[in-house]
């Protein structure tokens, strides 16, 4: 096997870490968990042309209530059932969904059934532009970062009618994409959300995958992946047969309508299972693991009570009374703060183990996904507990029933804090373990594997604490 070359050609390798020919990558594939299939509920369900088209409907229907609200109802989001049902419920509930269902969300969005109403109506079905292909995860990386820049210089969730801008113009996206491009082009290269359920994804606890002894065999023309008269193809432009992780499969079902031959199997594995056999690990895709984490570190500190004494500090002492100004410093600084991190160790681990940082940080980067599922879960934990009844007061106001004043919370906030803390107790245990898994099936020597191993230990720990000391401290209300 070829040496991949250092980071820096002057680093000088030191001679426990010279080549070593036993030092080779661990091929064995992933063991096959039990095939959901072989169940006949859940195989008649998934090949039904009811699916998923009966769950699309009243998820459509939720949807056009959440915008109607959130651009012609109460001003006040406390007041406003589109953002209860946006906000409190909704996102703190969709990273869940995808840890224990892959990207099912991605299968009943509206968005996904608009872009192929679109379609089947005006589209021109023009071949996917190639600089979407190569960057799109990069849009995404950024569109996720502008998008959360904006909720805290203008206000977005805290603001009705902003939250309804922020859908129109990802429906008008969603309706330029299909009308003017094949599948779900938007979903797959555009969407802010499906890169962040395709990270999470990973995670998920099902995947579907062929077999490929079967596949071998198949004389259909890639039919799981064109599609026939009576079902389309892939919408993700996935190709089971080739398939190795869950980032781009929405669990529609539409291969496993297709195949002639029964090669698709819907498996159970276990959690992060997928993170530790990637075989071409992305830099964008470990960017935006440490992006989000940077995300949701920032979220907690301009939630924290204390918030607003900080700001009032820096004004005292820096004379800078823009808050756009000083949050925009203190947005940067916190997403780069898991970014420098991981690339930091990401160079001592280079000069160990005869791989580049870039190397390094894209296939590590992975093993920093369950901590980042974890925080984002924790957090959004917070606004689901805490604010849970405006969920419940705000559908009731629609029905002329007055909100009352007092506690939104569903629990109290040693509950909420407990529950916090085991969630992240398990993100941290999860990518230590995931990153021991890396290190282990990557390299067979144990002093590479220990240098390797050892500068993520120290930030996933670091990290993992940090998050705990955030979610000590007292957090506002969003509602």
């Amino acid at each position: 096997m070829p040496v991949p070359t250092l980071a820096n050609p002057r680093d000088r390798v030191p001679d426990d870490a010279a080549p070593d020919p036993d030092d080779t990558p661990d091929p064995t594939p992933m063991a096959p968990g039990r095939n959901l299939l072989a169940l006949p509920i859940v195989r008649t369900a998934l090949r039904s042309r009811w699916y998923p088209g009966i769950a699309q409907v009243p998820v459509a229907a939720v949807f056009g209530l959440v915008a109607y609200e959130l651009l012609l109802g109460p001003d006040a989001a406390h007041d406003n059932p589109g953002t209860a049902l946006m906000w409190v419920l909704w996102w703190p509930l969709i990273p869940i969904v995808f840890v224990f269902l892959g990207r099912f969300w991605c299968a009943v969005c509206p968005f996904g059934a608009l872009s192929d109403l679109v379609q089947r109506a005006v589209g021109a079905k023009r071949p996917v532009p190639v600089f979407l292909k190569k960057y799109g995860i990069w849009i995404i990386d950024a569109s996720f970062l502008a998008i959360t820049w904006s909720d805290h210089v203008w206000g977005v969730v805290e603001s009705p009618w902003g939250s309804g801008v922020l859908l129109l113009i990802l429906t008008t996206l969603v309706i330029g994409s299909g009308a003017f491009f094949q599948r779900r082009t938007f979903c797959r290269y555009v969407c802010f959300l499906g890169g962040m359920a395709g990270n999470y994804a990973r995670v998920g606890m099902l995947e579907l995958r062929a077999d490929s002894a079967i596949c071998t065999t198949c004389k259909a023309r890639a039919v799981c992946y064109n599609g026939n008269d009576k079902v389309a193809g892939c919408p993700l432009f996935s190709f089971p047969r080739t398939m190795d992780d869950s980032a781009h499969c929405n669990l529609c079902a539409n291969c496993i309508k297709s195949c002639p031959n029964d090669a698709i199997e819907l498996r159970v594995r276990k959690p992060a299972s997928e993170l530790w056999f990637i075989g071409k690990p992305q830099l964008e895709q470990s960017f935006l693991a440490m992006a989000i984490m940077g995300i949701v570190l920032i979220q907690n500190i301009t939630m924290l009570t204390v918030w607003n004494d900080i700001l009032g500090a820096i004004e005292r002492t820096t004379g800078v009374t823009s808050y756009p100004v000083i949050f925009t410093v203190a947005f940067i600084v916190a997403v780069g703060l898991p970014v420098g991190l991981l690339a930091l160790a990401s160079r001592f681990a280079a000069a160990r183990n005869l791989e580049s940082l870039v190397t390094n940080f894209a296939r590590f980067g992975y093993a920093l996904i369950p901590l980042d599922v974890a925080g984002h879960i924790a957090h959004n934990l917070f606004h689901l507990l805490a604010e849970g009844k405006s969920v419940f007061f705000t559908i009731a106001s629609m029905f002329g029933n007055a909100i009352p004043g007092g506690s939104m919370a569903l629990v109290g906030n040693g509950t909420i804090h407990v529950l916090q803390f085991a969630l992240l107790a398990l993100g941290v245990a999860g990518s230590l373990y995931t990153a021991r898994r890396i290190t282990y099936r990557r390299y067979a020597t144990a002093a590479r594997r220990r240098r390797t191993l050892a500068p993520y230990v120290t930030i996933i720990s670091g990290l993992g604490a940090l998050n705990v000391y955030l979610f000590m401290l007292p957090m506002a209300m969003r509602m």
